[in-house]
């Protein structure tokens, strides 16, 4: 199974300085990021998002809050006809020293664990972050980074200036 694994945050829909998180509502989707997402559909790939939410154990957002942005993002993806095979998070603070908070690779791990027809070859990562792109490089697989500088000299990472921009190379 080929995996696109996107990020969430500055990727798909607004990100936010870390205090600002509390009072969001609502997401808001980043410019062609539905239209990217669902491309990526349509060229045969599943989508995983890949999250890092630290702000839960952090205090600046609560469970709830995480679910409910979570949900009316889920929800106006598929009415725009994406389709998201599942959401794996980390909640952990940056503290914490957990395995699953990127760049470590514990979040596709428990991707492979649950699917394991998973083909790390065949799939990808997207991000905005240099964590995202370390993350790629670590699991071995194709990585593109968005607006996340060149100084990657690694043959199967890429840097793009936006999320439509990724479709160029699948």
């Amino acid at each position: 199974m080929k995996i696109a694994f996107f990020d969430r945050d500055g990727t798909i829909i607004e990100d936010y300085p870390d205090h600002q998180w509390t009072d969001i509502k609502e997401p808001v989707f980043l410019t062609d990021s539905i239209e990217t997402l669902k491309s990526v559909n349509k060229k045969g790939y599943e989508i995983i998002i890949i999250t890092n939410q630290y702000l839960l154990n952090e205090g600046f957002i609560s469970f709830e809050q995480y679910e409910d942005i979570t949900e009316k993002m889920l929800n106006a993806l598929i009415h725009h006809g994406v389709e998201i095979l599942d959401i794996f998070y980390c909640p952990h603070s940056r503290t914490e020293g957990c395995n699953c908070i990127k760049p470590q690779t514990g979040m596709i791990a428990e991707a492979i664990k649950k699917y394991p027809s998973i083909n790390i070859d065949e799939s990808f990562m997207v991000g905005d972050s240099i964590v995202d792109v370390e993350l790629a490089i670590s699991m071995k697989m194709k990585g593109f980074g968005i607006g996340v500088g060149s100084s990657y000299n690694h043959e199967k990472i890429r840097e793009v200036k936006s999320i439509k921009e990724l479709l160029d190379y699948l």
